[in-house]
């Protein structure tokens, strides 16, 4: 369906101010629609679509568009402000610090971490209930990723329930990219898994998942969701007791070698042969 051209208001969102600076730069540099797609490999109805804030717009886009633009980072350094924006408004400030946070450590019971979701599995999640533009949610989740890619990313503990490598998400190879993804963090002293397997019986997580955040200067914040909306607090009480659970669950859960081991045994029994004749099978 072709978009609509509207005059934006360029206050009224970050996803407006976005879509009014491309057309106006976009003019400016004398191209059309499609011109301007055709140098950054899409159409020129997609970039009609991101004028009029019908859709969000991806940081790949945004770097293309900066270098057939000659913007010089403008809309790369824009598109993270209009990714957070499409987070659920209520998940807007736990995102902001979670971009701050120093140490994450997290318990999940049914669902991999988003910080370490592959783009399929956070589709096949985002899919069930999101409204509207999926793949702009998509890409807002992939965003929070980048922390782990800074220079002096958050230290990243996590514990799964065992319950999560069996909950089959998107499908088999949406399952086994997924937990090959956990495997391959290994390589990345900073983040470190652990299975709570199924063995540990009753056990502090029972009551669901929920989130710690520490920080170089301000206080300790413990996270929660129900099934509506999300939860932050710095209550001290709060705080020591979600931190005293948390060391519980680590401790009941395997080692983070252990824990590797069943990961990739639960991917080759459940999930089918791994594909391609030159990856070897994790051991």
């Amino acid at each position: 369906m072709a978009h609509v051209r509207r005059d934006l208001d360029p206050s009224a969102s970050p996803l407006d101010y976005y879509g009014y600076e491309l057309r106006r730069r976009r003019d400016s540099a004398g191209l059309t629609l499609g011109e301007l797609g055709s140098i950054i490999f899409c159409t020129g109805s997609l970039v009609g679509q991101i004028e009029c804030a019908q859709k969000v717009p991806t940081r790949e886009f945004s770097e293309r568009v900066d270098a057939a633009l000659g913007t010089e980072g403008f809309f790369s350094g824009l598109v993270g402000l209009v990714l957070q924006s499409q987070l659920p408004s209520w998940f807007q400030p736990y995102a902001a610090m979670e971009a701050k946070a120093t140490y994450l450590s997290t318990f999940q019971a049914q669902l991999v971490y988003g910080l370490l979701q592959t783009p399929d599995y956070a589709r096949a999640v985002l899919s069930v209930r999101t409204d509207g533009d999926l793949e702009g949610r998509l890409a807002a989740r992939l965003e929070r990723q980048r922390i782990l890619d800074r220079e002096d990313p958050p230290l990243l503990w996590v514990v799964l329930s065992e319950a999560v490598l069996h909950q089959e998400i998107g499908g088999p190879e949406v399952m086994r990219a997924q937990l090959q993804h956990l495997l391959d963090l290994r390589e990345r002293e900073w983040v470190q898994v652990q299975v709570l397997p199924y063995s540990a019986g009753a056990h502090t997580g029972l009551m669901g998942s929920f989130n710690l955040l520490r920080f170089n200067r301000d206080p300790d914040i413990i996270y929660t969701e129900d099934f509506v909306q999300g939860h932050m607090t710095a209550n001290p009480q709060a705080v020591k007791e979600g931190s005293l659970r948390y060391d519980q669950l680590q401790a009941a859960a395997l080692s983070v070698e252990d824990s590797t081991a069943l990961i990739a045994r639960v991917m080759e029994e459940h999930y089918g042969p791994q594909p391609g004749p030159d990856r070897r099978a994790v051991a």
